[in-house]
């Protein structure tokens, strides 16, 4: 049984896409309306039910929906930003791009998310924002995080990149805060290629970012009238359309995946593992099942090894301060000041986990990986 499963490999993600998502694609490209219409319109739709807020615009990427909520909270240069050291790096970037400065927090090791009792050291008078992100599919500790801006009247936008359908005492994610950011990236449950949703339950700011998502064409106007310089980060109808259709099983890939963890949570027991924690109240979605490798265990040569078993894996995120271009313009010492992020960094392994893996795949993972930890 080892030796067939070691002919194929198992990459460390699969998007699900079926034959009625390929279908949908098909059926909008014979249309010839392939940009901004009504599968857009339905997408916005859909999400504003699963997030449970008023607005929801869809956009070219998962970036674009952070770029955008910076934009129109009027973030600009001098203004500092909350971010979480542990993320992909685009949490940070769009804070360099509006010309803000973004102030690291390290994160809980326990649950790879921002640590909120550490975030008040780092609010000075120039914090305007804080960007908290809701890691691997798991909700932070988002209902304290909003006390805590109330407190400090600060914007709050969730990256809920991961996280669509987590939620934290039963409300879901990206409707907390003033915005919520999804990416349609092919890791997450439900993919376009490329592709982004911004929430939000403020109209006003709805409507700015509806103006700058498209040119800064008023989108209340019937004529095209420019009425700010905007940006062109329109979503295609043939990429809604395919989300659309995977919408519709959205909650069946999460419940799946949340079978696959619970296989990992029982198999991957090993003194040289650290295995994720689910805070009660909490609903993980599971973009990622993120483990720590127990030092000595050397996790780069681990990554090589089970390339060499067929099974893909990888680091799940980045330290961010300790990345080139933040290290030099910041100079942070990153294993002294964000310890947790660091060690998640270097020491983290993103495993198999998808809809498309049977049980018997997760089972047969966990135990390679066990063997070779063993054999490093």
């Amino acid at each position: 049984m080892d030796t067939e499963k070691k002919i194929k490999f198992i990459p460390l993600m699969v998007p699900s896409i079926n034959e009625k998502d390929i279908n949908a694609v098909a059926e909008v490209l014979r249309t010839g309306m392939l940009v901004q219409g009504k599968h857009v319109a339905e997408l916005e739709k859909n999400m504003m039910l699963v997030t449970q807020t008023t607005n929801a615009m869809a956009v070219s990427n998962g970036t674009a929906t952070l770029h955008l909520a910076l934009l129109a909270s009027g973030i600009k240069q001098g203004d500092e930003v909350i971010v979480p050291a542990f993320s992909y790096i685009a949490t940070a970037n769009v804070v360099e791009i509006v010309g803000a400065k973004p102030v690291f927090v390290d994160i809980e090791i326990d649950t790879f998310n921002i640590n909120v009792s550490k975030i008040e050291a780092g609010i000075c008078s120039n914090t305007k924002a804080i960007i908290p992100v809701h890691e691997f599919g798991l909700a932070c500790d988002i209902g304290k995080l909003m006390q805590l801006a109330a407190k400090h009247e600060l914007i709050v936008i969730e990256d809920a990149a991961c996280a669509l359908g987590a939620t934290e005492n039963e409300k879901p994610v990206g409707g907390f805060g003033n915005f919520g950011s999804f990416s349609l990236h092919p890791r997450k449950s439900v993919t376009s290629g490329e592709g982004g949703i911004v929430t939000t339950n403020d109209d006003v700011a709805a409507h700015k970012i509806k103006v700058l998502r498209n040119h800064g064409i008023d989108p209340d106007k019937t004529s095209m009238e420019f009425i700010a310089a905007g940006l062109n980060y329109r979503l295609t109808e043939f990429q809604a359309a395919m989300v659309n259709s995977q919408m519709e099983r959205l909650q069946q890939i999460i419940l799946y995946k949340q079978e696959l963890a619970g296989i990992y949570m029982n198999e991957l027991q090993h003194p040289l593992i650290k295995l994720p924690i689910i805070p009660i109240g909490k609903n993980h979605t599971w973009q990622t099942f993120h483990i720590i490798l127990q030092q000595p265990v050397n996790r780069d040569k681990i990554i090589k090894e089970l390339q060499k078993e067929g099974i893909g894996t990888n680091y799940g995120a980045q330290c961010i301060p300790e990345q080139k271009f933040y290290k030099e313009k910041y100079g942070l010492n990153s294993m002294v000041e964000f310890p947790n992020a660091y060690n998640s960094w270097k020491q983290g392994l993103a495993i198999p986990i998808y809809d498309k893996l049977t049980k018997e795949d997760v089972s047969y993972i966990s135990k390679i990986i066990k063997k070779t930890i063993e054999k490093c």
